[in-house]
């Protein structure tokens, strides 16, 4: 039996990055000799085993044959003649198919050092078109990576685009999609996760509402990029720069989605397109399975950007409204990462990347004040305490917004 360490600490290390999990496979193994050294059998699809000691992963080197479409489409086979080359030749990436033994030698059977000094994200083999999710993996390092280098090798992009024209990325199951883009959602450079996808055609088959902003002309006046989807990715890239919470960089991708259904004869103005985003959000969160927290910070975006942008204009009575509407009274950090969304909406315009956006300090400064304020409740009713409480809060509002001056206009 040989114990190797592979994937992704591997590639890590080489990069000079902090690694994170060891994943460990062994080879000329079987279940029962892993059991009987302690070791806890976790998987049900893989033969994949618990260190006694470290609880680190332990699998069985395995080959795998395509049986059907999709994800789940495969037979596994873990037997003690598998070889570590024949494990790593069913890898995604090169650089995901490296091995080190117990000394620390290397072993890399396909290039993945050689792909690593070249910032090249290229497949191990012709098996990588059996799995779909393989596109979404790629798009994936492809948003951890770009900022040092790397992109996407042109022959597997066009195995990816074969993939997706052969049906492929039809039969993704919407938690592997949403697991995928959740993580894209704290890499660096989240927009580069889009961009593959779109380049190999992929965004039109998992989120075809986003896919339609690419295309689409805004008034120049206000987005000297023109191109709405142009723009949706400069907002994506200002949100990872300030490193913004995940949930606030999909509340980002998904903020603009009506403006790709404005009617053509409106064209370059979307009026309403607040509006005509919500259900676009809620359908794509639905079909996907966000988690409620970021469904509910999308909407709350896709709906108020707008009057986040004019907070400066608006009435107090109407800022007011607003913070109770987004539920900022009793939600704080979620209200937080709301303003911090629309910031980086205002920030993806080209020549806008540095504006300074007081909308939003002035909203948490409103906030905080009106949060604090306490009316008297002796004889009262309800309604009344509640009028008070509004009243009070207004004022705040009002004496906040004279220390603030417009600078940014949507």
């Amino acid at each position: 039996m040989k114990i190797y360490l592979v994937g992704g600490a591997v590639r890590d290390r080489l990069l000079d990055r902090p690694v994170g999990d060891r994943d460990w496979v062994v080879v000329g193994a079987n279940a029962e000799t892993l059991r009987a050294q302690g070791y806890k059998s976790v998987g049900k699809e893989f033969p994949v085993f618990l260190h006694p000691e470290t609880g680190e992963e332990y699998a069985l080197a395995r080959t795998e044959r395509k049986t059907g479409p999709g994800y789940h489409g495969f037979e596994f086979h873990a037997g003690t003649e598998v070889t570590l080359e024949e494990d790593l030749a069913r890898r995604d990436l090169t650089i995901n198919a490296m091995a080190e033994d117990g000394q620390g030698t290397l072993v890399d059977p396909y290039g993945g050092r050689e792909d690593l000094a070249a910032r090249r994200l290229r497949h191990v083999s012709p098996a990588f078109r059996e799995d779909p999710v393989r596109i979404l993996r790629v798009a994936r390092f492809a948003a951890r990576y770009t900022p040092i280098g790397f992109s996407v090798a042109p022959e597997t992009l066009t195995v990816m685009r074969d993939m997706v024209s052969a049906g492929e990325a039809d039969h993704l199951v919407p938690e592997r999609v949403w697991q995928e883009l959740a993580r894209a959602c704290a890499e660096p450079c989240p927009e580069a996760f889009v961009e593959v996808l779109r380049e190999c055609g992929a965004l039109a088959r998992i989120m075809p509402e986003v896919d339609a902003l690419f295309g689409v002309p805004q008034p120049a006046r206000w987005h000297p990029e023109i191109d709405t989807g142009t723009h949706l990715l400069l907002a994506l890239a200002a949100a990872a720069r300030a490193h913004e919470a995940p949930a606030t960089v999909f509340a980002v991708l998904v903020h603009d989605l009506g403006k790709g259904v404005t009617p053509e004869r409106f064209l370059p103005q979307h009026r309403g397109h607040e509006a005509r985003g919500v259900p676009l959000v809620r359908a794509l969160c639905e079909r996907l399975g966000a988690p409620r927290a970021w469904r509910e910070l999308a909407l709350a975006v896709t709906r108020e950007h707008l009057n986040v942008h004019r907070a400066l204009e608006l009435k107090p009575s109407t800022v007011i409204r607003l913070l109770t509407a987004v539920d900022a009274w009793r939600r704080p950090e979620r209200f937080g990462r709301f303003v911090a969304a629309c910031r980086a909406d205002a920030r993806g315009r080209a020549g806008n990347e540095a504006v300074t956006y007081p909308q939003a300090q002035y909203l948490q400064v409103v906030r905080e004040a009106a949060a604090a304020v306490r009316v008297d409740i002796e004889n009262r009713s309800g309604p009344e305490i509640g009028q008070a409480l509004e009243r009070e809060r207004i004022a705040v509002a009002q004496a906040v917004r004279e220390c603030f001056t417009p600078k940014f206009r949507p």
